[in-house]
């Protein structure tokens, strides 16, 4: 391989690196199971690098990642994930994002079916970091997987206003953000949440509207700071 054929090759050996011990890591601790669950980054030239199709996130090959131009080609790898156009949809919706996450977390999917706080915001807010690092996460309808609708609706979401993720119905949720260490810590504080959510009862009253606006006023929105990059 030559630098002008692939771009940047530590971009992206840095990529498929950061790909498989983010899914160790996920799926070591129980984020992830079984072939459920997909990685993917966008490199500095356009190019994606995602998992393949019924790949395990516990036990990826770098060599085995599915590379494709920015068009979809095809051009090194396993057969690529079966959302790879998702992904596609996310990274042209939202330009600041650099990676995309997807599993079936179990707390977030049992929260997709047990009911969400509402469909354009699927938690209350009722942490401090869950305000600070993870935002609004709205509520996707089901649909099959790799479905197209899901990323026309994602779009629409993304047009709307600046957001980190959504909650696909008895799926799981899908985040993006800059880089791989920031969408896996993200995506634990969502299903953390979630669980909190779930197994509190009495569940806990939301931060209120003032404190949660002295969050925003002291650390940002995290979408608006992400995707305005």
């Amino acid at each position: 391989m030559n630098d002008q054929a692939t771009g940047s090759i530590s971009d992206e050996t840095r990529a498929r690196d950061g790909i498989c011990r983010l899914g160790a890591s996920l799926h070591a601790r129980g984020y992830a199971h079984g072939s459920a669950g997909n990685i993917s980054v966008r490199l500095d030239d356009g190019r994606v690098l995602i998992t393949p199709g019924d790949a395990c996130l516990g036990t990826l090959d770098p060599a085995r990642l599915a590379l494709v131009a920015a068009d979809g080609e095809p051009l090194a790898g396993d057969r690529p994930s079966k959302t790879l156009a998702l992904h596609q949809r996310v990274y042209a919706a939202a330009p600041g994002a650099r990676c995309v996450l997807h599993t079936h977390s179990t707390h977030l999917v049992a929260l997709s079916m047990a009911g969400v706080w509402n469909a354009s915001e699927v938690l209350p807010p009722i942490t401090a970091y869950q305000v600070m690092k993870v935002g609004t996460i709205p509520l996707v309808p089901y649909q099959p997987p790799g479905d197209p609708l899901v990323g026309d609706e994602i779009a629409a979401r993304l047009r709307q206003r600046p957001i980190l993720g959504v909650l696909l119905e008895r799926l799981g949720p899908l985040v993006w953000h800059r880089d791989l260490t920031a969408a896996g810590a993200m995506l634990e504080e969502l299903e953390e949440t979630a669980k909190l959510w779930l197994m509190l009862d009495p569940r806990p009253r939301p931060l209120g509207p003032g404190v949660v606006r002295e969050l925003q006023r002291r650390f940002g929105d995290p979408a608006r700071a992400i995707l305005a990059r």
